[in-house]
């Protein structure tokens, strides 16, 4: 900026002015009027108005070069906006990119690259692919398209996304085990406890081939599937997963994920900790060697003697944590401890594992809590509701649902008479009811640790972290639908949504854990700057004690009234630093 004098007889005026491009031509504007040199002298109580003016206008220069002044903004009401001009940006995605430079996944890419004989850019295409999974999940070629919605324009084109894919789906277990070794520099990783779990994505095609098959789908759709199996730690972080054709065991996928875990991730001290549906013998013999141990969730309606199920449920024979008495279910009260206590029973089964010659021996727990018993009761009483409603209406007795009350349900084929005919009639199941109301309350693990009872079961009902990590994948990022079709495209589908969990899940961490998954992607996806003339940007949303708190996380700040052109190169830089 400069001082521009302009003298009209006697009288001089004093401007503020600076040179701007407008349409590839050089021009100046007035940036401030300072006013006449009587008006400067006696508004100031200057003696000189020129020295005052120039001291002014180097001061405000000053001020430019630290970053800290007063910027005006001519705008004219008869001038339209540039044709094709691009003037809004995403930049929430640069809270994402923090993270994805301090994982060190540039240098992975780099690596990757000088191994293959490509072209293109992969760090640019990966990084992309991973802010539109969280920021807008959609296809990959309305990745492509948004990601220009980003301040950092990319610098590739569609077809090289899919090749990139191909790449990715090679390198998938390097990129995962050097993940987990990064990681552990940006945020401390709980791997003394594991937790795995499995789910299913189908694809809306009827043939299926090598890796979309027919299996059983979580919400009995006909359709073929993939199954995906995925470890997390203790913290909810995700460590590993693998992609299996839908027709796979699920009990059958845990050990050779585990194995890669041992062998590329260096870890051989651990807890397995599994539901139900994976509490098979085999895996937890496996891991009964070394240091490695298990919890499982095992049911107590089914896969059990019926002498097991009677001790499990007898009022007789309870303890709890820090008292000798043993106590009696029948005699349990109803004041507030009596709800929050968690009351325990076990034993010791002892076993041999032929197969590695080895003792395989385990503790049986059974846990009963009167809250939990009311909530099963109160979801069940929700249930049984709704099955009598469907009872009333039998067209609908018959469909499928994701909640099925079903089972609460008495099908009778009838006459008028009361005959047996091929007429069906719908009433409760009361015996069904009773039977399910057993076991409210019951929880129960087979273990071959020596801990706590009570801890043992703490440690097992942290399996809500996977569960919740699926969710965010399925509806948060809309892992589904898929829209690519090769299976090795599939499958780097499917790490480009493993990444973005990670991501997301540290910066979750980072926060404290203080906001719902909902309100800290929306929050990302609004985070909006608006270019200003080519002089700089204006911040075009509100500021939260969320924001503030991604800002204090990042090291940076995008919530200034104006932002120069210079000032937001510096905050990308920043976003890249390690």
């Amino acid at each position: 900026m400069r001082l521009s004098e302009k003298t009209s007889g006697n009288h001089s005026r004093f401007y503020v002015i600076r040179s701007v491009m407008r349409n590839g031509k050089r021009s100046s504007e007035v940036v401030e009027k300072l006013g006449s040199e009587e008006e400067i002298k006696e508004k100031y109580g200057c003696t000189d108005a020129r020295a005052w003016a120039k001291k002014y206008v180097e001061e405000l220069n000053n001020k430019n070069e630290n970053g800290t002044h007063k910027v005006l903004i001519p705008m004219y009401t008869d001038v339209r906006i540039e044709s094709e001009h691009q003037s809004s940006f995403n930049i929430g995605y640069l809270f994402l990119q923090k993270i994805y430079h301090q994982l060190g996944i540039p240098y992975i890419c780099k690596k990757i690259s000088e191994r293959h004989n490509f072209e293109y850019n992969l760090d640019s295409i990966l990084s992309r692919l991973i802010y539109g999974r969280i920021l807008f999940p959609s296809s990959k070629l309305s990745c492509w398209q948004q990601s220009k919605d980003l301040y950092e324009q990319p610098n590739f084109e569609l077809h090289q996304i899919y090749r990139a894919l191909s790449v990715l789906a090679d390198e998938s277990d390097l990129i995962q085990e050097r993940l987990y070794k990064n990681s552990k520099k940006v945020i401390g990783r709980s791997t003394g406890v594991l937790y795995y779990d499995c789910t299913n994505y189908f694809f809306e095609i009827e043939q299926e081939d090598d890796l979309r098959k027919y299996g059983q789908e979580k919400n009995h759709r006909p359709n073929p599937i993939v199954q995906m199996g995925m470890f997390i730690d203790r913290s909810g972080i995700p460590l590993a997963f693998s992609i299996n054709p839908g027709n796979t065991n699920e009990q059958i996928t845990l050990r050779p994920l585990e194995q890669r875990i041992m062998r590329d991730f260096e870890l051989s001290k651990f807890v397995v900790c599994t539901d139900g549906g994976l509490s098979s013998e085999p895996n937890r013999k496996f891991n009964n060697l070394g240091e490695r141990s298990f919890i499982t969730t095992h049911s107590l309606k089914t896969k059990i003697s019926n002498e097991l199920r009677e001790w499990a449920l007898s009022p007789e024979g309870w303890h709890l944590k820090g008292s000798h008495e043993v106590f009696d279910l029948r005699n349990i009260g109803d004041s507030e401890d009596d709800y929050e206590f968690i009351y325990y029973k076990q034993r010791y089964i002892e076993g041999y594992d032929e197969e590695r010659n080895v003792e395989f021996n385990q503790t049986f727990i059974v846990t009963y809590s009167k809250k939990y018993a009311d909530y099963q009761r109160k979801l069940r009483d929700q249930q049984v509701d709704r099955a009598l409603k469907l009872a009333k209406d039998p067209s609908k007795v018959d469909r499928n649902g994701a909640n099925d009350v079903r089972r609460f349900i008495k099908k009778t084929k009838v006459t008028k008479d009361g005959e047996i005919a091929d007429i069906r009639a719908y009433e409760l199941d009361q015996h069904a009811i009773d039977e399910e109301a057993k076991y409210d309350g019951f929880y129960a693990v087979y273990t071959n640790l020596d801990d706590d009872p009570e801890e043992i079961v703490q440690i097992n009902r942290g399996r809500w972290e996977i569960e919740e990590s699926f969710r965010i994948l399925k509806h948060e990022f809309e892992a589904r639908p898929i829209y690519v079709q090769r299976d090795e495209r599939i499958m780097a589908h499917f790490l480009t949504c493993f990444m973005s969990l990670l991501i997301y899940r540290i910066l979750e961490k980072q926060l404290s854990e203080k906001y719902t998954c909902d309100k800290l992607l929306s929050t990302l996806r609004v985070m909006r700057v608006t270019e200003i003339a080519g002089m700089g940007f204006v911040p075009s949303y509100t500021r939260t004690e969320l924001t503030d708190a991604l800002h204090e996380n990042a090291g940076f700040h995008t919530d200034f009234q104006f932002i120069t052109n210079k000032s937001m190169k510096g905050i990308c830089r920043r976003s890249k630093c390690l």
